[in-house]
């Protein structure tokens, strides 16, 4: 049988609240617990009711996380408790955000889950330039790619996936790959050209939103140089063009 509690995974988005689906909201309204990642604005987590219970589960790369499997043991236990439990997570659940990983656990204990899809920073981010990630004249598709591997995985092949986007042009949108850039720059310029353009965005929709274009050979050096840090989206293709071209510079952005 069920549990008689719940756990909704909700996207949270990129971090400006006015980027939440109305399910999203509806959900995090009617939590009675919050189980909250460290990307999530705390913006989004002011709309909860004042009764609910907020417990913030930290999950950022480079920094001491609470572990998954201690998560997941905090929802189960909530639901089986007849709580109403909302996973808040950064972006979308099921881009790179362990969703799937939850929910078979959860449907493997018995509890009921479901799932909000929220809008993930690869997209905010080059919307909030003005940018498309597909456009028919430059790109024929998109590939959402992390460039951080977990321990004992050897990660993206990227010397094989910067053939494939030569070929087929792809635009790439790599998500945590920022403090691996050297090398994967070095290895995509195995099939890309060194003059493929590129964007870096960071913290996109929020007001301390920063970006910076450059070319794939000087990408490492430009987030050096910049300062560019975590959370940052790495755009590589020629739908961002029109940034190089514009030799836009560094500046903070009002976000979308």
């Amino acid at each position: 049988m069920p549990a008689s509690g719940q756990v909704t995974l909700v996207g949270a988005g990129p971090g400006d609240p006015e980027l939440l689906t109305l399910k999203a909201l509806k959900a995090i309204q009617a939590a009675t617990l919050l189980l909250v990642d460290d990307l999530v604005s705390e913006p989004i987590v002011a709309l909860a009711s004042s009764t609910a219970r907020v417990v913030w589960v930290g999950k950022r790369g480079g920094c001491k996380s609470t572990p998954q499997s201690f998560i997941e043991k905090l929802m189960i236990t909530a639901a089986l408790e007849g709580e109403t439990v909302v996973r808040l997570k950064g972006g979308d659940p099921f881009l790179f955000g362990r969703g799937g990983e939850e929910v078979e656990h959860l449907q493997a204990a018995g509890v009921r889950v479901s799932v909000v899809n929220g809008i993930t920073s690869g997209l905010a981010a080059v919307t909030s330039l003005n940018t498309p990630l597909t456009h028919r004249e430059h790109a024929h598709g998109v590939v959402f790619v992390t460039g951080h591997a977990k321990p004992g995985d050897t990660g993206t092949d990227w010397r094989a996936l910067s053939h494939t986007a030569r070929q087929a042009k792809l635009t790439l949108v790599i998500y945590m790959g920022v403090s691996g850039s050297a090398h994967i720059q070095s290895e995509l310029l195995h099939g890309l050209h060194a003059d493929t353009p590129v964007a870096i965005i960071q913290n996109a929709s929020l007001p301390q939103q920063r970006h910076a274009a450059c070319t794939l050979g000087e990408l490492h050096a430009t987030i050096e140089r910049e300062g560019m840090g975590s959370p940052g989206v790495i755009v590589v293709g020629d739908v961002v063009q029109g940034l190089l071209a514009a030799e836009l510079p560094l500046r903070v952005s009002a976000g979308l």
